[in-house]
């Protein structure tokens, strides 16, 4: 949002809350929870989404989810932001320039999502598996720096070691590390919060890989391929539609990384493997 004005409330609900609970024993303890509050995100004075996310990041939320649900091209085109709190939510104001009005007409939609869910409120079956535009990748990761990746992101994910209920997305460049991340406790609104800190510093989807945490689904996809990511990791595995629009968009697509050991599903010339040692099968 270059050259736009961005206003938030300081009385936001707070990412973490202690709860009371009993142990196996029955015995009284304090845990730490991660909250889910509903936020909207409006347009021009329309609501166009509601999702369930957890209160931090509001800024990257509301910029990357306009940019990865193709409401806008660049962050240049909200003009204004406004973060506002109604009791237990959270609206996300925003203004948007007038050349992208036709645009926001014909998504305009209400889609109420609950956490995780990417494709609740799509009004036709075309919508929910619409083409995915073709990215151009230069960057090659070794077997080694994708077990780097996973570990850099897991180390990174305060709010999950604290809680253990929130997922994370991550930008890692070899050589660099990891990049940018953001967590959620919906695995949509962390990509869309790591898309949204990665426009507002200028950061594109061709200087890095993109990390998961969570299984691959279409629309994962999907956004990964609006912010032009080239190679995307994830810790869980992908489903057979995320394998098949990966491969049509040109994005490598490794799963199940843990440890030393993944699986590539697409475009696997761009991770070099690991060479085993002399008189080892192959």
């Amino acid at each position: 949002m270059h050259g736009s004005q961005s206003r938030c409330q300081t009385n936001l609900p707070h990412a973490v809350v202690g709860a009371d609970c009993r142990d196996q024993d029955g015995r009284l303890a304090t845990r730490t929870l991660a909250e889910e509050t509903p936020v909207a995100l409006a347009y021009n004075g329309t609501t166009l989404a509601v999702v369930m996310a957890t209160p931090a990041d509001l800024t990257d939320l509301a910029l990357g989810f306009s940019l990865t649900e193709g409401i806008i091209a660049a962050p240049s085109e909200i003009e204004d932001l406004e973060i506002v709190r109604h009791g237990d939510s959270v609206e996300l104001r925003m203004w948007l320039t007038c050349d992208r009005s036709d645009r926001l007409a014909a998504r305009r939609r209400r889609l109420v999502g609950p956490t995780g869910c990417g494709l609740c409120g799509i009004e036709s079956l075309a919508d929910a598996c619409p083409p995915v535009p073709p990215v151009a990748c230069s960057l090659s990761l070794t077997a080694d720096d994708v077990s780097s990746a996973v570990d850099a992101l897991t180390a990174a994910q305060d709010i999950n070691r604290a809680t253990r209920a929130t997922h994370a997305a991550g930008l890692y460049r070899p050589g660099s590390g990891l990049l940018l991340l953001r967590e959620d406790v919906g695995r949509h609104n962390a990509l869309d919060k790591l898309a949204g800190a990665m426009a507002a510093e200028s950061v594109t989807g061709t200087s890095g890989a993109l990390i998961l945490t969570s299984r691959v689904s279409i629309e994962l996809v999907q956004k990964a391929a609006a912010i032009g990511i080239g190679i995307l990791i994830a810790v869980s595995a992908p489903t057979a539609l995320a394998v098949r629009t990966a491969t049509a968009s040109g994005i490598t697509l490794a799963g199940i990384a843990r440890g030393s050991e993944f699986q590539v599903f697409s475009w696997p010339e761009r991770i070099t493997r690991r060479l085993k040692p002399t008189g080892t099968k192959q």
